[in-house]
């Protein structure tokens, strides 16, 4: 005889279901990340040896090397844009010089990572540092913060180590509360079931957002709690109206969510920054953080961020969105070309 469950052993299954997709799908980003990233490593190594080797081969050899990558930078910027700029070249070619093991490189290291640690000449530095963050699983900016504050050079003097390695734990603690880390750039809103081919309103996307709330709130993070839909805000005799409005209780402060189809402009950006300021000086009670200002839109230029609040501000981010999740090679792609764009750098009259 088959056993009918009940209602509550149903519903605890498909909390199982749930959390069983959600891990298979969090793992797949991880993986397809990860694979990107392998890549784009492996690449950078490859051009690093290409320079030396060809520089090996040259009489004069600074001279040449010079020469070299002024004139490859100056052909593949061309084909491939310019993310392969001299100062990129110049950061292959260090890159191989201090890893020049391609099996030796981690895998659990992206190449913002070896970045920074091609910044430390000590050598035992180095491989101190490579090594706590493959097991301590250190994000870049954490890397960053245990470099610039000497972390191993304090502890090889220390006579209390205990003291360091709590004090550096408590800094990494403190970056993983960092707003940055909250902000996530793309937002994958593939729960939302648009087609690619369908044309999509502001006042689409937004209601899609709503009637999917569950989903969003994961996709947003820990910590959001929904607060408003097109929130009045009434200025001296002028009315304003966000999108959407959140709080996050690990923060401590209001999110505000502004929706954009296309591209972002400087206009996108004034208006959020005004939300912000409105909102804080009506809203913010004693106790909360600073408000944040969150732009959602399907495209942004790197001049755009760079000349403009977003360059620096703790408050207020811009954000693409995706309507679907990319597939291996598509995400790839994306990824390559924010890494070019934010590379991107104005040419010097003389060069």
């Amino acid at each position: 005889m088959v056993k009918i469950k009940t209602q509550v052993e149903l519903i605890k299954d498909i909390n199982n279901l749930h959390a069983e997709a959600r891990q298979i799908i969090d793992n797949g980003r991880k993986a397809a990340h990860r694979a990107v990233n392998n890549s784009m490593v492996k690449t950078y190594w490859e051009l690093g040896q290409l320079i030396v080797e060809e520089e090996q081969q040259g009489k004069e050899r600074a001279e040449y090397g010079k020469y070299l990558i002024t004139e490859l930078a100056d052909r593949l910027q061309k084909e491939y844009g310019s993310g392969y700029s001299k100062p990129s070249l110049w950061n292959y070619r260090q890159f191989y010089l201090a890893f020049p093991i391609l099996s030796a490189l981690r895998r659990e290291l992206t190449w913002t990572h070896y970045k920074l640690l091609m910044r430390v000449q000590n050598l035992d530095a180095r491989s101190f540092y490579e090594q706590e963050s493959i097991k301590s699983g250190w994000n870049t900016r954490a890397l960053d913060r245990q470099i610039t504050t000497f972390y191993f050079e304090r502890l090889l003097a220390s006579q209390d180590k205990l003291a360091i390695e709590k004090e550096a734990e408590e800094n990494i603690t403190q970056i993983d509360r960092d707003v940055l880390d909250f902000v996530k750039d793309p937002y994958v809103l593939e729960f939302l079931e648009i087609k690619p081919d369908h044309r999509l309103y502001e006042t689409d996307l937004e209601l899609l957002l709503i009637d999917n709330l569950q989903e969003f709130l994961l996709e947003l993070g820990r910590g959001f709690s929904f607060v408003a839909r097109q929130k009045y805000i009434r200025a001296g005799d002028e009315d304003f109206f966000v999108d959407l409005v959140f709080y996050n209780y690990v923060l401590k402060c209001f999110v505000l969510i502004d929706l954009k189809i296309g591209r972002l402009s400087h206009q996108d950006i004034g208006q959020m920054e005004m939300y912000v300021r409105m909102y804080e000086d009506l809203h913010k009670i004693e106790g909360d953080n600073p408000t944040i200002g969150l732009i959602l839109c399907s495209e942004k230029t790197e001049a755009i961020v760079k000349y403009s609040v977003l360059s620096e501000s703790q408050q207020i981010f811009a954000s693409k969105y995706l309507l679907y999740l990319p597939s291996e090679a598509e995400l790839k792609a994306e990824l390559e070309r924010e890494r070019l764009l934010a590379e991107l750098k104005l040419k010097k009259p003389n060069e």
